[in-house]
Formats: structure tokens, sequence, C-alpha cells
């Protein structure tokens, strides 16, 4: 099992929107840096700094194919991730009854003042 910071800084690793871009892309399969530059449409130096850190911390790796390198996941925690970052959510969760948003009910602990 992962430790808490090991989950912190994979979460960090992947929260940027390119980085959530190459995860999806990968889902579907192995893709080379330059099918990753025309899906990002970002430079070839800005690409290989997102998957360098991706692969830094484990969430991707890749082979060598010839001249290209071709990336893959690594992590098999990724495509849940992605998933509930793509899941669309109807309604935020009800406040509670104590909250004084609607100033309704009493804090059920002891406050500390």
């Amino acid at each position: 099992m992962r430790s808490l910071d090991k989950r912190a800084e994979l979460l960090r690793a992947i929260g940027h929107p390119a980085r959530i871009k190459i995860l999806e892309e990968l889902m579907k399969g192995v893709k080379c840096v330059s099918d990753i530059e025309g899906f990002l449409g970002i430079s070839q130096p800005n690409v290989s700094q997102h998957l360098s850190l991706l692969r830094r911390y484990g969430a991707i790796d890749y082979y060598m194919d010839g001249r290209l390198k071709c990336y893959f996941l690594r992590d098999p925690i990724i495509p849940d991730i992605i998933k509930i970052l793509k899941k669309d959510y109807i309604k935020e969760l009800p406040a509670p009854a104590c909250c004084p948003v609607t100033k309704k009910g009493k804090y059920p602990g002891t406050r500390k003042h």
C-alpha cells in the first residue's frame, strides 16, 4: 500500500490539464511522442517535460521502438482516477443539519475556544 505522501505526490503529478489528457490517451493504448505532440498541440520539449514528470512518479513508462519512445500506462490506479475525473455528477452533496448555511441544528461535538 502506498503511503499518504506517495498518493499525494501522484495526484500532484497528474494535476495538470496536459498530463490528464496524456493519461486519457494512454488509456486507449501506446502512444509515441509525436502522437502526443499531435493531440496536445504543444512543443516537443514541453511534451517531454510532462512525460518525464509522469514517468518519475511511476504513472507511465516507455519502450524504444527503433528511434521512437513509445509510452504506456504503468500504474494500475491511473484508469480509476481518470474515470472518476471524467464522471459527471448531477448535484452537490447536501449541507449538514448543523451548518451555518442552513441555520439548523447544533454542532454535535465539543467546541474548543
